[in-house]
């Protein structure tokens, strides 16, 4: 296997990866119809991070070792199951208990008055949610070892299909972003937000619930 049909066999997988329904996707919607582009665009950045991290990880054998050690998995889904259980609890308190502003009781319209998020907090947020996921580790430590030619250094070539799964991620969050952006003047209003904020974090609250009860990879 050549370095090109290494990069265009992983770039296979990583789409089906990448357009799966799941917590980043979730996270950069969120943030586009919540926050404004410019925060989901910081959001995508970490998540991309991400990714480099864990190709990285699992090109010189950290992320094997994570997979073969039933603690060490034990320890890094419990401490990415509490992050998600926390990210999702502050959505739905937003969602359910806080108090509602920013809406014309006259008119029933949202007042333009949503505030972007530091880039560099969103940036974070979404780097701390690729990174708490080991079931990403897992994906990453199953395939990428299988797209590494003889002879290539196991450092650069997971730097190699990271980026590859960097371009594909950054291809889909930009098309979710930019349908936030067409729809946000129907989906910027207060209850369409805390509707938003309600199924985000029932779904960051039950991925971190899943995520306790699941047996070992």
């Amino acid at each position: 296997m050549t370095i090109l049909q290494a990069l265009l066999s992983f770039s296979v997988v990583a789409m089906l990866l990448t357009i799966l329904p799941g917590i980043d996707s979730s996270l950069v919607l969120r943030q586009a119809l919540v926050r404004g582009r410019g925060t989901a665009i910081a959001t995508g950045i970490g998540i991309c991070l991400g990714s480099f991290v864990w190709g990285v990880a699992a090109a010189v054998g950290a992320a094997a070792l994570l997979a073969a050690s039933e603690f060490a998995y034990r320890m890094v889904t419990w401490l990415g199951a509490a992050y998600m259980i926390v990210l999702g609890g502050t959505l739905l308190w937003k969602a359910v208990f806080a108090k509602r502003q920013g809406e014309d009781p006259r008119a029933g319209e949202a007042v333009p008055s949503t505030v972007p998020a530091s880039p560099w907090r969103a940036g974070l947020v979404g780097l701390a949610s690729n990174l708490a996921n080991p079931k990403v580790g897992v994906f990453y430590v199953a395939t990428i070892p299988q797209f590494i030619p003889h002879g290539a250094s196991p450092v650069l070539m997971g730097l190699a299909l990271a980026a590859v799964h960097a371009i594909l991620t950054v291809v889909w969050f930009g098309a979710l972003i930019l349908l936030a952006t067409y729809a946000s003047r129907w989906l910027r209003r207060p209850r369409t937000i805390r509707a938003i904020d309600g199924v985000t974090g029932t779904v960051l609250v039950g991925f971190g619930a899943k995520l306790i009860a699941s047996p070992t990879a």
